[in-house]
């Protein structure tokens, strides 16, 4: 008996090693192949999430954000406890005991779906499986995955600290609303920081990832007050909250930015415009799409939020104006069907779906309306997010719409979406609400630091929402006669002075196209003319006489120094700006006339940092030479050391600063700039006026401005640049100059001051003055030269009809327009006045 006791004993003994030795085979095997061909988790230490790239202002405020997962990194030390504990409450309450999976809550979930005939199947991964699974496998459920999953996480468990793999995790989760990770989710549902959030926030963030779409805090809000409570109970139990804080947070009602009680960090930033879009484009050629996109890229913008806002404006006000001189009514192009009229609130829901801009606050902000009754007098109209008041009558005055040309009735029907606007009283008082419309008339504006290349504002249309096109970088135009002064400058780079004579006469150019004759705006010739009344008033014959006598060769080379064009055109039509470059451009190359002939590259970056902070793009690479030195004697800045290079000579540069000055003083934008501060500048037109311009600068600030149609087309008889462009830069350097100031010129040590009349180029005395007197700037030792006149090598008529303005000896003329006029004798060589073009 005791011989079968033990022989059963041992049998049993056997079987069981034997079972377990099999056991293990069966597991090694399963391990062994499927452990084979995993992926290499050593890639998660060098794991580095799609974030956030954020634009911020000088000021440190963001302006604007680009992401493909709108996720923010935070580490692990900075993530709150509380939040750890709802998370790991709701996910893996024994996160930090297991090595990797949890056996007993498999078993568990096993049983579970056993006992509920499968209608009860939950997951048993841990969080260390979730990342498994999220970072190195697919998302599928089979038993395969599952293995692998689980080898990875115990291999995992042993090369990383548990904190490192939480810390993974709460950045890579999605939690719904397109937000990754629990910072981006603590600001998309409540607007705080992960610092801010109380127990019953967490808690509810912890358990949108089973089921994000499913637990929507207003369309499924009690299922979402559910699983709240459910995971701050699993917080209570596992002792991270106590009784009190449990029973307040369960019975707290669940506020969201969803639902409204609190606001949307995203109404907290300003609409994307041309600036930070223009920014993107940049960025996105220079550090590749996915790595602005999901780099975490800290940028700091050159911007000046005000001066943005005056760009815009006196750019919209511009074509605006320009606008409402032709008549025309175009509206939207949208329209409501008739049955969205039948209740205020069809057509307000309506009215938000419709894609109209929202971005233009010209004067006022423009708000969408609709159209609901065309009454004799009066537009009955209903406006987006502005409800009904006695003191706002919801209508427009027939009034309001004197400039349209055409019948009232012609140009409205109930259904029309429309833009409008309130107009106020002196007293602020509501007068009355004032149909407005985009412009079918484009340009853009832009405006630079001289000395440092920042771009401080940018427009680049009428309205980014209306059209993302940005005509300051992006748009190809003829510049026209903005581009003279490049001309000007390689003249007086080689040997011409501002008192230098050429001739204004007619020209014929024979071209494969057939004859080319040239003439000024005004369709009258000058004669003999100093240069500085040349670009004073923007004579094109004179222009291209003295492109002739240096060479095109020569004004290529200019234009090319100072990124104007990359190849010019060396035909004589280049010299009055046939070739295309872009807005951008060419406030750049004006930069350098007025800082003195430096060069200066633009940027709307400040610096680039990396989601670690460290710098990977500084635009100022200038030295400070003091700046660290703690003994610096008081009251003495820091000495700043420039290595830029020198792309014009100083005098040159001053000399052709003083012309552009006469430009504004009594030339071609005298009526436009009024400001009583020294700015020079040029203004711009081109064939048939289908572009205008005008490039102003102060000795701190250059800004330009452009206008023309997209599809060019003349903008009309008597448009100019002066006329167009100049009170856009003229409105905008108001608003700069009360900002920044504005000093003067800076004045080469070398020039040598001389009197000139700016009449006739001759040289006067020392202490001569009037009008007609210029203290020219010439280099050392260098005289002007009378009684050569240069023409360029093209013939002038002896009996040529030639317009004298000049106010010596009186005598009567008839002038152009049929009126008497007392001038002058004829100017002669060395003696001729100033003329035309704009």
């Amino acid at each position: 008996m005791l011989r079968f006791i033990f022989s059963f004993v041992g049998g049993i003994f056997t079987f069981l090693t034997l079972g377990a030795l099999m056991a293990a085979v069966g597991i090694g095997g399963v391990l062994y192949l499927y452990g084979r061909d995993l992926p290499s988790y050593e890639t998660l230490s060098q794991y580095t999430p799609k974030t956030i790239s954020r634009i911020y202002s000088g000021e440190g405020r963001i302006i604007d954000e680009f992401a493909e997962e709108r996720r923010l990194f935070t580490p692990a030390e900075e993530i709150p406890d509380i939040v750890k504990q709802a998370f790991i409450s709701a996910e893996d309450k024994n996160f930090y005991e297991h090595a990797g999976y949890d056996p007993m809550g498999m078993v568990s979930a096993f049983v579970d779906a056993v006992q509920s005939g499968g209608r009860n199947v939950r997951g048993a991964s841990t969080i260390t499986q979730q990342v498994m699974k999220n970072f190195l496998l697919d998302g599928s459920r089979t038993f395969e995955r599952k293995i692998r999953e689980i080898i990875l996480a115990a291999r995992i468990e042993q090369a990383m600290p548990k904190e490192r793999i939480l810390e993974l995790y709460l950045n890579e989760i999605f939690l719904g609303q397109n937000s990754y990770g629990i910072t981006a989710a603590a600001l998309t549902y409540f607007n705080k920081p992960l610092s801010d959030l109380s127990p019953g926030e967490a808690a509810y963030l912890a358990s949108l990832p089973k089921a994000p779409s499913d637990r929507h805090p207003v369309r499924d809000r009690e299922i979402a007050v559910f699983w709240r409570n459910n995971t701050l109970r699993e917080m209570f139990e596992n002792g991270y909250i106590d009784r009190a804080a449990y029973d307040a947070e369960r019975e707290a009602p669940l506020l969201s930015v969803q639902a409204g009680d609190y606001e949307d960090f995203r109404d907290e930033l300003p609409d994307r415009d041309y600036f930070t879009d223009e920014i993107r484009r940049q960025l996105s050629q220079n550090f590749g799409e996915e790595e602005f996109f999901s780099g975490g890229l800290s940028i700091r913008a050159t911007v000046d939020r005000e001066l943005q806002i005056s760009a815009a404006q006196s750019l919209q006000q511009a074509l605006e104006e320009f606008d409402r001189t032709l008549g025309e009514w175009r509206g939207t192009g949208k329209t409501m069907p008739e049955e969205a009229l039948a209740s205020e609130e069809q057509w307000r829901a309506e009215l938000r779906r419709t894609n109209v801009p929202r971005d233009v606050a010209l004067v006022a902000p423009w708000y969408p309306a609709v159209i609901l009754e065309v009454a004799e007098n009066t537009l009955r109209i209903g406006v987006e997010d502005v409800t009904e008041t006695e003191a706002e009558p919801f209508v427009v005055p027939r009034e309001d719409i004197r400039w349209l040309q055409g019948d009232f009735f012609d140009n409205f029907t109930p259904g029309d979406v429309v833009h409008v606007r309130r107009l106020v009283g002196d007293d602020g008082g509501f007068l009355r609400w004032s149909l407005r419309q985009v412009p079918e008339v484009q340009g853009a504006f832009m405006a630079m630091d001289v000395n440092t290349g920042r771009v401080i504002a940018m427009q680049g249309g009428f309205s980014y929402q209306h059209s993302v096109f940005n005509r300051a970088t992006q748009a190809q135009r003829q510049p026209g006669s903005s581009f003279k002064p490049f001309v000007y400058a390689a003249a007086l780079d080689s040997g011409y002075s501002p008192a230098t004579i050429v001739v204004d006469a007619p020209i014929e150019i024979n071209t494969p196209q057939g004859t080319w004759r040239p003439k000024n705006a005004s369709n009258q010739y000058y004669g003999p003319t100093p240069l500085r009344t040349g670009i004073e008033r923007s004579r094109n014959l004179m222009t291209i006489r003295l492109a002739q006598e240096i060479g095109m060769d020569t004004v290529a080379n200019y234009a090319e120094r100072f990124g104007v064009y990359q190849r010019m055109d060396q035909g004589l039509a280049a010299s009055l700006g046939s070739d295309e470059t872009t807005l951008f451009k060419m406030v750049a190359a004006y930069s350098m006339f007025a800082n003195g002939g430096e060069r200066v590259e633009p940027t709307l970056v400040d610096r680039v940092q990396d989601r670690y902070g460290n710098t990977v793009y500084r635009h100022d690479q200038r030295e400070c030479v003091d700046c660290t030195d703690p003994m610096l004697q008081e009251g003495l800045a820091p000495r700043i050391y420039s290595n830029r290079d020198r792309v014009m000579n100083e005098i040159t540069a001053y000399q052709l600063t003083s012309m552009m000055r006469g430009v504004v003083q009594r030339g071609t934008a005298a009526r436009a700039i009024t400001l009583d501060a020294p700015i020079a500048g040029k203004t711009g037109t081109t064939n048939d006026a289908k572009d205008v311009w005008f490039i102003g600068f102060t000795s701190g600030i250059v800004a330009g401005c452009y206008i023309g149609y997209d599809t060019p087309r003349t903008l009309g008889r008597g448009a100019s640049g002066g006329g167009i462009c100049g009170p856009v830069v003229n409105r905008f350097l108001g608003d700069a100059i009360d900002r920044y100031g504005a000093a003067p010129f800076a004045v080469p040590g070398a020039c040598q001051f001389i009197n000139i009349d700016r009449f006739t180029g001759a040289r006067l005395s020392n202490d001569a003055f009037g009008d007609n007197v210029v203290a020219e700037c010439f280099r050392p030792g260098e005289e002007p030269l009378f009684g050569i006149t240069f023409d360029g090598g093209f013939a002038m008529a002896s009996d040529l009809p030639l317009v004298d303005e000049v106010p010596r000896s009186s005598r009567q003329v008839t002038t152009s327009t049929g009126e008497t006029a007392t001038v002058g004798p004829r100017a002669s060589f060395g003696t001729l006045s100033s003329g035309g073009l704009y």
